[in-house]
């Protein structure tokens, strides 16, 4: 009886000590699409991926088109390989083939983060501006749908003739919640200051948005429309998870570049690419979050 004792308890200590352990949970697969852009993409899409990747959910690739005017032909992203697509992406037109996969892999329930500039883009494109619901600039107009704004805390839909997108003086300004109870912004502050960016404004275009999250006032006196405009927000398109994140503004460098510093930005990104890879948010609400009355940073891009 002792040998059998001794030899279970030698099973035993072997099974512990084997170095069996549970898997850790499989990375999101994120794919950010950039290569051309008025902005500085050159900085932007390394900027994405530092703040996916450092905060240890994502795994990204980057895929860059060729320069404005040069061969696309080339240029065939494998969208269906991925949870996540971000798009800073403003130029060229893609081929026609990775126009209709990208569609595949929308239409199909894929994940999607507009980001800044990137709702530039296309504007030629219907299915596209379906996509993003609002877009602005690159000779969109009335043509392309009405503006979308708050007035007395409710949406309008105005019509009025004019041309789409415009912003006033980049500066810090104060966020206001619309949907307080959506899983990307649960848990944080109903009002907080994000960094000095441009506050998009007068964007126009189908308007199918699904859930408001956030918007600001673009003060006339800084050269803003004078209206709350949307900001963050989801999109209705399908089975898709679309989230447009309409902040960002990309400095000169990565040193130099508090749009995209901001705790405020980089937690929405984070979150709003999480929602839209698996439809929940499961992290945490920083406790270096922005407050109503100052914003806050991460110069390193790097969650603490």
């Amino acid at each position: 009886m002792k040998r059998i004792f001794l030899y279970l308890m030698t099973v035993v200590a072997l099974l512990m000590g084997s170095g069996v352990q549970a898997k850790a949970p499989r990375k999101l697969k994120a794919l950010v699409v950039s290569g051309q852009n008025n902005h500085n993409w050159q900085v932007s899409h390394q900027v994405l991926k530092l703040i996916l990747d450092h905060s240890g959910l994502f795994e990204t690739d980057i895929v860059l088109t060729a320069p404005a005017g040069g061969d696309m032909s080339s240029f065939r992203p494998e969208f269906h390989r991925y949870d996540v697509v971000v798009l800073d992406y403003n130029g060229d037109r893609w081929p026609a083939e990775t126009d209709a996969a990208f569609l595949k892999y929308v239409q199909g329930g894929g994940g999607v983060v507009i980001y800044h500039a990137a709702d530039n883009a296309f504007a030629g494109w219907e299915e596209f501006n379906r996509i993003i619901a609002l877009g602005g600039w690159e000779g969109r107009t009335e043509k392309s749908g009405p503006y979308y704004y708050l007035k007395d805390g409710k949406p309008v839909l105005d019509n009025t003739p004019g041309p789409g997108g415009s912003h006033g003086q980049q500066r810090e300004y104060p966020m206001h919640v619309r949907h307080s109870k959506h899983p990307i912004v649960k848990g944080l502050p109903d009002n907080w200051i994000h960094g000095r960016d441009e506050m998009y404004d007068r964007m126009r275009g189908p308007a199918n948005i699904k859930d408001l999250l956030y918007t600001g006032w673009a003060d006339a006196a800084t050269g803003g429309s004078g209206r709350e405009e949307p900001l963050v927000f989801t999109v209705d398109y399908g089975k898709a998870r679309i989230f447009h994140l309409m902040l960002g503004h990309c400095g000169p460098t990565l040193e130099d570049n508090p749009a995209m510093q901001c705790v405020g930005f980089q937690t929405l990104l984070l979150r709003g690419a999480e929602w839209a890879a698996t439809g929940k948010v499961k992290q945490p609400v920083p406790s270096d979050f922005p407050t109503d009355r100052t914003p806050s940073f991460r110069m390193d891009y790097k969650p603490r």
